[in-house]
């Protein structure tokens, strides 16, 4: 199956807001990882600073991949309601 021929992930309008908030949190975290390694700061604080950026791009990933199973979790004929977007991601953010 060719690139343009396999589906592409849609991420909803609801999450595509989470998604853009935390990536942009990332990068203002990842500019202060770079401030504090050029201001010679402890190993510690740039660690502990550098797993929050981490941390901020798991929870955008998850939460693309959590709108992306959306898409294929739907009520099929009156059967159990689908899993929240919010539930998908809690069971993502478990895995990490």
């Amino acid at each position: 199956m060719a690139d343009d021929e396999r589906p592409h992930l849609a991420v909803g309008d609801d999450a595509m807001s989470a998604v853009l908030n935390r990536l942009r949190r990332a990068q203002g975290q990842l500019a202060g990882v770079i401030a504090m390694i050029e201001a010679g700061r402890d190993c510690k604080d740039v660690v502990t600073q550098l797993a929050a950026v981490s941390r901020a791009l798991d929870r955008a990933g998850f939460k693309i991949v959590a709108s992306g199973m959306r898409q294929c979790i739907e009520t099929v004929d009156g059967e159990q309601p689908p899993l929240t977007e919010a539930e998908l991601e809690k069971l993502f953010l478990a895995l990490a």
